[in-house]
């Protein structure tokens, strides 16, 4: 066992395990199962397999390449199922070299899906992966769909799954429901877009040509699908027939704040959201980036009613890379599950912990901001050598996965 990296600052956290995901380093989305962290790549272009059942020792136990000029960044775990997406490889695409191309617009334009369909040389769609045997997925479904692909899936067993997709037509991704009845075969059951968005029905967008009003993901809790949407802020939408869903919120905050929400996480006991708008440009270029609670009390209208600290034991809007949160741990059933303790990530300020038992007063009871990557794996041109704190998922006895995109996957034990 090699010498755990020693962290550039921590605070009722420590390091207990380290991997390099079998010298792919690059991590985007973590979940773990039955022992097993599977790890969708940013730059490696597939997914890896972890076995974490000695979290002192993980050792990557398998690779799976990607389709051709295809990335597989995020991923879905629950039972026997592994649902990962596969979309144009953006990060690797000409156009989208300057991230700032990626993160404004209509992504539909700049691919080239949005106008009319056109012959692509990616694999759009989702697989269906058997994982009985852990160690051994074995691809068992594809559903294609016509366009750049999907982008992230929420699943947490049964008949349906529910995704951010872009398809041929639209300016960007939308909300879409799946049908799972048969792994093998799934079918696209419904969708939803911001009205605007679909280009091919003669929708013309009402927002500025320069906001991204593309959905990340939903979480959903019952019937209702809680929706990020980016630079359109908090989409909710009542999903219980699932062919035809229907608004119920759509709040935006932005401006004059800087836009980019990526995680709307309910907590149904509480009658709270937490929501999360994702910093993604360097230096705190696209302005200063907040985790938000909701009242959520009137399902209708949520209230914003505080916001978590901004880390601030160190100058890290000057550090290099992005500086602000990315994602949350969602709650998802069999991990650990919170209504008064959040984890985040927070990029070049790694991993953050926050109570909020007081909801109107969130306080951060505890970090650890890891070392400077060894390597640089990311392939775009004049990226800081830093550290860049991704995805994180807590296992049900707390344990904290957290992935990065240089410097791959660290599990880290909460002691606050």
């Amino acid at each position: 066992m090699s010498a755990l990296p020693k962290p550039d600052y921590a605070r009722n956290m420590r390091i207990v395990g380290h991997t390099d995901q079998g010298r792919r380093p690059d991590a985007v989305q973590v979940m773990v199962e039955r022992g097993f962290a599977y790890v969708g790549h940013m730059f490696s272009k597939g997914f890896s397999i972890i076995d974490v059942r000695d979290p002192k020792n993980p050792r990557a136990i398998e690779y799976i390449a990607a389709p051709a000029n295809t990335w597989n960044i995020h991923l879905q775990v629950h039972g026997d199922l592994l649902l990962v997406i596969n979309a144009k490889d953006m990060f690797a695409a000409e156009e989208f070299a300057d991230e700032r191309a990626y993160y404004s617009g209509a992504l539909g334009k700049t691919v080239g899906t949005a106008e009319a369909k056109r012959t692509r040389d990616w694999t759009a769609g989702m697989s269906v992966y058997d994982i009985s045997a852990p160690g051994k997925p074995r691809r068992i479904g594809f559903m294609p769909v016509d366009g750049g692909g999907i982008h992230r899936i929420w699943y947490t067993g049964g008949r349906w799954a529910y995704a951010s997709v872009l398809l041929d037509g639209f300016t960007d991704y939308i909300f879409m429901t799946i049908d799972m009845s048969d792994p093998f075969k799934p079918q696209e059951a419904g969708r939803w877009w911001i009205p605007g968005m679909n280009l091919a029905a003669g929708e013309t967008p009402s927002w500025q040509p320069s906001r991204r009003y593309g959905l990340h993901h939903p979480i959903i809790h019952g019937d209702t699908a809680y929706a990020a949407w980016r630079d359109a802020g908090m989409v909710v939408l009542d999903v219980a027939d699932r062919a035809r869903p229907k608004l119920i919120a759509h709040k935006n905050w932005s401006p004059p704040f800087g836009g980019g929400t990526h995680n709307c996480l309910p907590l149904p006991d509480r009658d709270l959201l937490v929501v999360l708008d994702e910093a993604v440009l360097d230096h705190q270029e696209d302005g200063l980036k907040l985790i938000w609670l909701f009242d959520n009390r009137a399902p209708s209208d949520p209230v914003s009613i505080s916001t978590c600290p901004t880390p601030g034991e160190a100058d890290y809007t000057s550090k290099g890379g992005h500086f602000g949160p990315h994602n949350i741990h969602e709650n998802r059933p069999g991990s650990f599950v919170s209504s008064s303790l959040i984890f985040a990530t927070y990029q070049n300020a790694g991993i953050r912990a926050f109570d909020i038992a007081n909801q109107f007063a969130p306080k951060e009871v505890g970090c650890l901001v890891p070392p400077q990557p060894a390597t640089l794996a990311d392939t775009r041109p004049n990226r800081a050598r830093v550290i860049q704190s991704a995805d994180i998922f807590v296992d049900s006895t707390g344990l904290i996965y957290a992935t990065d995109y240089n410097a791959g996957l660290f599990i880290v034990e909460f002691n606050g």
